[in-house]
Formats: structure tokens, C-alpha cells, sequence
């Protein structure tokens, strides 16, 4: 019965416009086997597409949640043949990875992670980290953004997985986003390597590498700039508006987008983070030279001269 609770909620939570942490927490909390049914699918995430039905079914909550049922949009279709798949590929999963285990944020929630060798590793808002039980010198980022205070160590370096590329710490405080189409790392302290076995560029404190459309490059940061999202700010330099949106919905757990036109501007600066999204964007938007409105929810930045409108609406 957990893993068929595990998949259903694998299911909703992987849709963009899942919302109902509440209940996920709920669930997650009632039962520790619930967490290791979860994250050993997760884990397979990239499999689970040929799989998963294409309809959504409906599954209750087990008898002793506390979240009201109407809260689930989906029931486990027990006896299908669908259901024996899934259920043998969970058990594959936790038998294989069980040293494996993630933690995920929610849109605008934080999490800090204290290792046992003194590493320490703050999440920012959606973002989802993989980590590994029998070796705390390993951890994976598969969305969001995480920085990391490592307790160097030369004999037993510490190494985080980004996609396809890998960062080696040299006794370092480093911050890592890494989204669908971008990989951005800023070092403030000590030194990272990226891929030390293939190109092996060393990034010592102030340098900064991206990994986008534009290539893979090398640049300047200030060191108070890296991970100040945990002091509340966001800092850049020459940063593109595409980005900044995708760090603000993040940071404040509310969609952002930009159009064509806003999303290739660039801003230079310091915004100041705000939990209430119509003063945040009345300040912040023109600091960038921009507008911002709210649309079913979305909050859309454009250039302040638009004539579509520049007023932030609640």
C-alpha cells in the first residue's frame, strides 16, 4: 500500500501545477517507510514517463492522515496491470539505491542540511537534492539551487553532480542553480574544480562559471554576491532578466515569466526580497528598468515602456 501512495503522490508532484504541499507533507510525516517508498522512485524519475498512466486515477489517504481527503486528486486503480509495473519498479528502486535518499523544497521554502562530516548545505525554493547515506563527501543537485560549506578534506574531497558535469571542492563555500537550461556555480571561499577529470577549471573565491546557451564560460563574482538569497537579496552583475526571473519565482515561490523582449535584458544591482509579491515587484521591477503584472496568478515582466500595461495588480 506505500508504494502505491508513493507513486501517486510521484505523479501529482511532478506536475508544474502542483500546489498541495500541505498534504504531501502530511502524508510523509505519518509514516518514515513513506519517504523511502517516495524518494526511491524519484530517484528513477527519468524513467518513469514510459509507465505512468496517461489518465490521472484517484487514490484516498490512508486511515490514520489527518489531511482531509478532498485535498487528494488521485486514487491507486488497484489489480491493473499498470499498477504491478510501478509497484515491482519501486521495490527494484529501494532494494538498489536504498543509500540514496532526496530532500526537496517547495517554491519559497528553505532548508539547511548539516552533514556529519561539519558540511553544510542550504536549499533555496524548489529544489530537489539527492544524497547518499554511506558517503557524505557525494551529493547530486537535480533542480533549484543549493550552496554548500564544505569541510575540505584533500584525501576525501567532496563532489556534487550537476547533470552531466561534476564539481570537486578544495576546502570551499560555493553556490550552485541549476535549471533546465542553465548551470550557474559562484565561489566565495576556497576553490572548486569543475569536472576534474575532463577540463578541470579551477575557480577559485570571485570566479563564477555558467553553463548555457551561450557556452560554457568564466567570470567574475563578488563574494558577498554568492548565496545572498539567504541573506534576503538577490546581487548581480550583468545578469540576464530570464534568469533573474527564475531565481525571484524560486526565492519567493510564485510564478514569473518574462517576455521575449525582458527576458534578453540585462540588470546590474541589488533586490531586495519581499514575501509580499505586489510590493516586491513595485520596487524591484523598475530598478530593472521594468514592469510587472500580474495575470491569473503569473506575474509577467516586461520593458517599462510597454503599452500593455505597467501597473503590478493584486
Amino acid at each position: 500500500m506505500v508504494n502505491e501512495e508513493a507513486l501517486a503522490w510521484v505523479i501529482r508532484t511532478r506536475d508544474p501545477g502542483f500546489d498541495d504541499w500541505e498534504a504531501f507533507t502530511i502524508w510523509l510525516e505519518g509514516d518514515p517507510a513513506r519517504a523511502l517508498a517516495y524518494d526511491a522512485l524519484m530517484a528513477q524519475d527519468a524513467d518513469l514517463d514510459a509507465i505512468i498512466p496517461a489518465d490521472p486515477v484517484t487514490m484516498p489517504l490512508a486511515a490514520n492522515d489527518a489531511a482531509p481527503p478532498r485535498r487528494v486528486a488521485w486514487r491507486w486503480a488497484a489489480g491493473g496491470a499498470v499498477a504491478a509495473a510501478l509497484v515491482a519498479t519501486v521495490s527494484i528502486g529501494t532494494i538498489n539505491r536504498a543509500d540514496i535518499y532526496s530532500v526537496t523544497t517547495r517554491p519559497g521554502e528553505t532548508r539547511r542540511i548539516a552533514l556529519d562530516d561539519g558540511t553544510m548545505i542550504d536549499l533555496n525554493g524548489d529544489t530537489r537534492l539527492r544524497l547518499d547515506r554511506n558517503d557524505m563527501r557525494f551529493a547530486a543537485l537535480d533542480r533549484g539551487e543549493a550552496a554548500f560549506t564544505v569541510r575540505h578534506d584533500a584525501s576525501d574531497p567532496f563532489r556534487v553532480n550537476v547533470g552531466d558535469a561534476v564539481f570537486e571542492d578544495a576546502g570551499t563555500v560555493f553556490n550552485i542553480v541549476h535549471t533546465a537550461k542553465a548551470t550557474r556555480i559562484g565561489v566565495s571561499e576556497g576553490k572548486v574544480i569543475y569536472n576534474p577529470e575532463a577540463e578541470a577549471i579551477a575557480l577559485p573565491a570571485g570566479r563564477a562559471l555558467a553553463d548555457d546557451a551561450q557556452g560554457l564560460r568564466v567570470m567574475n563574482v563578488a563574494p558577498a554576491a554568492v548565496a545572498s538569497w539567504r541573506e534576503g537579496r538577490l546581487v548581480y552583475s550583468n545578469a540576464a532578466i530570464d534568469d533573474i526571473s527564475q531565481d525571484i519565482s524560486r526565492s519567493l515561490g510564485i510564478p514569473v515569466t518574462a517576455t521575449a523582449s525582458a527576458g534578453a535584458m540585462r540588470f546590474t544591482g541589488t533586490i531586495r526580497l519581499d514575501r509580499n509579491p505586489a510590493r516586491f515587484f513595485s520596487g524591484a521591477a523598475p530598478l530593472m528598468g521594468l514592469s510587472a503584472v500580474s495575470r491569473d496568478g503569473v506575474w509577467v515582466l516586461k520593458p517599462a515602456s510597454s503599452r500593455e500595461g505597467n501597473a503590478p495588480q493584486d
